[in-house]
């Protein structure tokens, strides 16, 4: 051995590129937990022994994974977020006239509105003469008949009452007309949604309810809003379709000869059914036959009586 082998193992000194350790320095490089093959130029300049380069893999994992972007919660993981509250409506105050009219008469004007007889006005400021001035009445009266609730009331064709709560007249057709559209124009603004078929649904029911024939309600309805009346036209057309198919089922039934439950079950209706639909185009004839007599006679043109004819001259 040479003195340079022989040396204390902490000489720091270096020695040539690929020289092995000897056996006094692979020792100590087995205490440093070192393979005892580490040359001497890699344990003086540092090289990572084969145990701290199997847990560099590791850490790089370790590293990699920490950068991963976290995946997104399930909707059972996420914390439930409050929904920001919607501040409260400030509560409309209620005229100081229509709370003594609740007070007065409940049964009109409380929790369920009834259309109002025709002079209800006047006959307020007669009956309580202390408890209502003229122009604050008026402006409540106003407020009450073009709320929605009392709109709904008229549009479903409840009679007018008088200040006792009797019936006194029927609400005119064209008044429960003009509050169905203003309804249908109320809610469509309101909930943005196409509410033109429950419209005219509900105008061809009205147009029934009135018991005018189609062409005497257009007649009444009919206004200058040209959208309002394309929506009566299809109310009208509607109904002019359910008369006809109501008019050939009668048709039919008097051509089979047979009972309604035999035909009932011959076209997969029940009896009852085929019983009022016979019956609504019955009374539809009879309707329209009426209508025809009570039409007046067209004046027939007048001859030109013919001039007469001249003597014969003698």
């Amino acid at each position: 051995m040479t003195e340079a082998t022989t040396a204390n193992p902490n000489n720091k000194s270096r020695r040539p590129r690929g020289e092995r350790l000897d056996m006094a320095q692979q020792l100590q490089a087995l205490r440093a937990g070192t393979d005892g093959s580490t040359t001497a130029s890699e344990a003086a300049a540092g090289t990572p022994s084969a145990p701290a380069q199997a847990k560099r893999p590791q850490q790089q994992h370790q590293q990699r994974k920490s950068k991963r972007p976290q995946q997104a919660q399930s909707p059972q993981q996420q914390p439930q977020q409050k929904q920001p509250q919607q501040p409260a409506r400030p509560q409309r105050k209620v005229h100081p006239a229509l709370e003594r009219l609740f007070e007065l008469y409940p049964n009109l004007f409380g929790a369920r509105f009834l259309p109002l007889k025709l002079g209800v006005y006047e006959e307020l400021l007669a009956r309580h003469p202390d408890d209502f001035k003229a122009e604050d009445l008026k402006v409540a009266m106003g407020l009450h008949a073009r709320s929605t609730r009392y709109l709904e009331s008229v549009a479903a064709g409840h009679p007018r009452h008088d200040l006792d709560g009797n019936v006194a007249e029927p609400v005119a057709p064209e008044h429960v007309h003009h509050a169905i559209l203003e309804l249908h124009r109320r809610r469509s603004q309101r909930t943005g949604e196409d509410l033109r078929p429950q419209l005219v649904a509900r105008l061809a029911r009205a147009v029934e309810a009135s018991g005018l024939d189609r062409e005497a309600y257009a007649v009444l309805v009919r206004s200058r809003d040209a959208n309002n009346n394309a929506v009566l036209d299809e109310a009208l057309a509607l109904l002019a379709e359910q008369a006809a198919k109501r008019e050939a089922l009668l048709r039919a039934f008097e051509a089979s000869g047979r009972s309604e439950k035999e035909f009932a079950d011959m076209y997969g209706m029940t009896q009852g059914e085929v019983a009022r639909t016979l019956q609504r185009a019955r009374t539809d004839r009879t309707a329209a036959a009426a209508a025809v007599q009570e039409a007046p006679a067209t004046p027939e043109a007048t001859e030109t009586p013919a001039a007469p004819e001249a003597p014969a001259a003698d």
